[in-house]
């Protein structure tokens, strides 16, 4: 099974560079979508015609944010938001439950623009450390994709000194992302890929993305009891319908 995970920085933008073009080529099984910037009647069904279902959470303000899963596979259930007001104005979860995994689009907080959103990042942060924890209780087999935000560690970051000081770097983010995966998480593209300069987001300043100027802070983390079942992860940056690009998992 195939799963890309994509910050699509508004889904008719994209659609109008070819991104229902290239989804029938790559043809994911599940595909979890964030910044949708747009409300589920603004969308044109164009993913009918390639066989998903759109399950979408958007957010109250129009233009802003939200998420959605693409999937082929008919889930059994289909959870929008997280039971907070706060985060699901917002439009920044929706899961989707099958069989024997569980799938989660997720587009975490930014805190590039102030102080007072750096600080409803970290109220974010920890609300959702507890709120996966408690979903693994009954949903051990788990995927959060998505756009987490954070640069983890100095390989995810095209230069880790000048932003040691830059939200998405901060060493309390950098720590909550370790404390996440050393609480029963998978970084399933650094279980396959050590090596640096791999990147997912890139700013649209300085010719940054033809200089591979990057961060990668899209991932898709998986519960430890899902590791014999990833195959392979990889990221795509040849797909541009953004400024990020879309990351894979397989999985048996």
């Amino acid at each position: 099974m195939k799963i890309i995970s994509y910050n699509v920085n508004g889904i008719r933008a994209a659609l109008k560079k070819g991104f229902d073009s290239w989804l029938r080529e790559e043809n994911p099984d599940i595909v979890c979508l964030q910044e949708l910037k747009a409300m589920a009647d603004q969308i044109e069904p164009f993913y009918k015609e390639l066989g998903y279902e759109l399950y979408t959470e958007t957010a109250e303000k129009k233009g802003y944010s939200g998420v959605a899963i693409l999937t082929k596979r008919k889930p059994k259930h289909v959870e929008y938001g997280c039971g907070n007001s706060l985060y699901d104005n917002e439009g920044r979860v929706i899961r989707a439950d099958f069989d024997n995994f569980s799938v989660m689009s997720v587009y975490m907080p930014s805190g590039t623009s102030g102080d007072i959103r750096q600080d409803f990042k970290y109220e974010w942060l920890d609300f959702f450390y507890n709120y996966a924890h408690e979903l693994t209780k009954f949903i051990p087999n788990l995927v959060i994709s998505g756009d987490y935000n954070i640069a983890h560690t100095p390989i995810d970051i095209h230069n880790p000194v000048s932003n040691k000081n830059s939200s998405g770097f901060l060493p309390e983010e950098r720590e909550w992302m370790s404390k996440f995966i050393d609480s029963g998480f998978i970084d399933s593209f650094r279980a396959f890929n050590p090596d640096p300069h791999h990147y997912s987001w890139w700013s649209y300043r300085a010719n940054s993305r033809a200089n591979n100027k990057g961060w990668r802070i899209d991932y898709h983390m998986t519960t430890r009891s899902m590791e014999e079942r990833l195959k392979s992860a990889s990221i795509l940056p040849g797909a541009h319908h953004s400024d990020h690009c879309p990351i894979v998992l397989e999985i048996d």
